[in-house]
């Protein structure tokens, strides 16, 4: 490409401009991208084109990519640049999965903080689980609420659900809810403390095809304990 044009020329922040908008695409036109010119390989392993390409949802993943040391060490290195959603996966896998927690919290943060709302509805689930820490519980209501308030709900748990059931099911250890776990503290909610039962009637009525089984707590005024159904979900999201 060098020898018949000049685009070689062009300052490097317009070819990182130019390289990030073909990552948000695919990696399979990254990969393309990559090979037109020595200046676009160049670009293309750039900290800020890695930490944007598209990664395809889980069950869509290519596994010979994981499996290829190439790819491998592609997605490492993603990863090692602060690719959000590769980091939200990772953090679900570790704090789930291999039990690495100090680990897997700090990369769910740092995924929550990039602004991925799929890694803040599984901080907003871990903070509301820690049932003597008011101040976590209330850090986590305030991340749930904001999500409720845009309608980010479904898509958050889908994208919760598809990460941890791609692996095989004795490898998730979700964590434990308590016997008594609820996060309404009101004295006039009629629905305090019941998001349990709410929650094993709406799965075993799904699991009949009932419609009694379709909705979930969109119903409850509360948001309380509409985050208390979400944890319910959240918990139980290996066993669904």
């Amino acid at each position: 490409m060098e020898r018949f044009c000049n685009a070689s020329e062009l300052p490097r922040d317009v070819w990182v401009a130019i390289a990030i908008k073909v990552a948000t695409t695919s990696i399979e036109d990254l990969c393309r991208f990559r090979m037109t010119c020595c200046v676009a390989r160049d670009v293309g392993d750039d900290d800020n084109v890695l930490k944007k390409v598209a990664i395809p949802p889980p069950h869509e993943l290519n596994w010979v990519w994981i499996r290829d040391p190439i790819g491998r060490s592609f997605f490492e290195r993603c990863i090692d640049v602060g690719h959000p959603e590769l980091l939200f996966r990772e953090a679900l896998r570790e704090l789930y999965i291999r039990r690495n927690h100090p680990v897997g919290w700090e990369m769910l943060q740092k995924a929550a903080r990039d602004g991925l709302d799929a890694a803040k509805y599984a901080l907003s689930m871990e903070l509301l689980l820690r049932r003597d820490d008011r101040d976590a519980q209330k850090e986590g209501l305030e991340l749930f609420r904001t999500l409720e308030v845009g309608n980010l709900l479904p898509a958050c748990y889908s994208s919760c659900f598809a990460v941890l059931t791609i692996s095989w099911p004795d490898e998730v250890q979700m964590p434990d809810k308590g016997e008594e776990h609820t996060v309404c503290y009101s004295s006039r909610c009629m629905t305090r403390g019941h998001m349990g039962l709410l929650y094993v009637y709406r799965r075993r009525a799904a699991e009949r095809g009932s419609i009694h089984g379709v909705g979930g707590a969109n119903h409850i005024g509360c948001i309380r304990c509409r985050a208390d159904y979400e944890v319910e979900r959240f918990v139980d999201i290996a066993r669904v």
